[in-house]
Parts: structure tokens; C-alpha cells; sequence
């Protein structure tokens, strides 16, 4: 895996070892920064469900000010701490903990942007945008999910394919 653009393009990162964590592949990940590109100038981010920490590092890189990763498993958490010490990241917060607890604990449009990239086996992808519906805790929610797995539906929302992938981005609402 690597960072795909931004200051710290082609810069390689480390995946969590074993099975449980299925990282983004960089496709996917290019085709959802650049949908995202002109909302990331100075963003304050959140990278829920963060495994390795490529979406989050791959935002900072392209110009979010912030990111605070959330996750809970001890070898994604090793693997999230080296990248961001490989890259020399600043301005970032990692928190232990599960993503949907994190989430349920914060106030209205807490920040900018908001990825998450839940374990596909999990029912966590509906979970987190029925919570997003009660509260918005980002201006943006930006999701990959399998394209088979039906999500809540909220005005705004966009949904994008890539194969067996899809990216649903919601916005808050005004």
C-alpha cells in the first residue's frame, strides 16, 4: 500500500497484519479523494474503523488540516502508529476504541469530514448512517461498503461503484 497524491504521494504504508483488516485498495482510495478533493483543503477528519490509517494519512496529505483516527484492534493500531510516524504526520489524534461509540459520544458537525471503511461482515456501515441521520457529527460522511448491502437512505446522499465496492457520501443536512 501507499499514499496515491499529495505531499506525501508514493510514500509506501504498512497494513495490519493478518486477515481482519481488508484495506482500500489504492483505486478506490484515488477515486474517493478526488471526489472529495475540493472539500479537503483544511478539513478537520475523522477516519472511523481506521486499520491502517490510509484514508486519514492520504486526506492530510492532499491538505486536511487534522485527523483523528479511531480503532480498536491492536495490530491495526501498531500499523496506524508506524505510518504515521514514517510520515511524520502532525496534527493527529488516534483513539482506541470502537468507531460507532466514538461516533454516538460526538456533538452536531464535530467535523469536517467524516470516512469510515467498516469490516464488510459487520452491520456497522447502516448502523453508522442511521446514526449520522439522528446526528450529523460531520458536514460530510463519506462510506465504502459492499455495493450489495443497502444502506438507510438520507437526502443527499450519492452513491459511486467500483466493482463489489461502493462509496456512498452524505451530507448534513442544512
Amino acid at each position: 500500500m501507499r499514499i496515491v497524491a499529495g505531499r506525501w504521494r508514493g510514500h509506501p504504508i504498512q497494513a495490519p497484519p493478518g486477515r481482519a483488516t481488508r484495506p482500500t485498495t489504492d483505486r478506490v482510495r484515488e477515486a474517493w479523494m478526488s471526489a472529495m478533493q475540493p472539500y479537503l483543503p483544511g478539513a478537520r477528519v475523522l477516519d472511523l474503523f481506521a486499520g491502517s490509517g490510509a484514508l486519514g494519512l492520504e486526506a492530510l496529505s492532499r491538505g486536511a488540516a487534522s485527523a483523528t483516527f479511531v480503532e480498536r484492534a491492536g495490530g491495526a493500531l501498531r500499523a496506524l502508529r508506524a505510518n504515521i510516524a514514517r510520515l511524520g504526520a502532525e496534527d493527529v489524534e488516534v483513539v482506541r476504541g470502537h468507531a460507532l461509540a466514538y461516533a454516538r459520544a460526538l456533538g452536531p458537525r464535530a467535523f469536517d469530514l467524516a470516512l469510515a471503511d467498516p469490516p464488510y461482515d459487520e452491520p456497522y456501515a447502516a448502523e453508522l448512517v442511521e446514526l449520522f441521520a439522528r446526528t450529523p457529527f460531520a458536514r460530510w460522511l463519506w462510506i465504502e461498503h459492499r455495493t450489495k448491502d443497502a444502506l438507510p437512505e438520507l437526502p443527499g446522499a450519492r452513491t459511486r461503484r467500483y466493482g463489489d465496492t461502493a462509496l456512498t457520501s452524505i451530507p448534513a443536512p442544512e
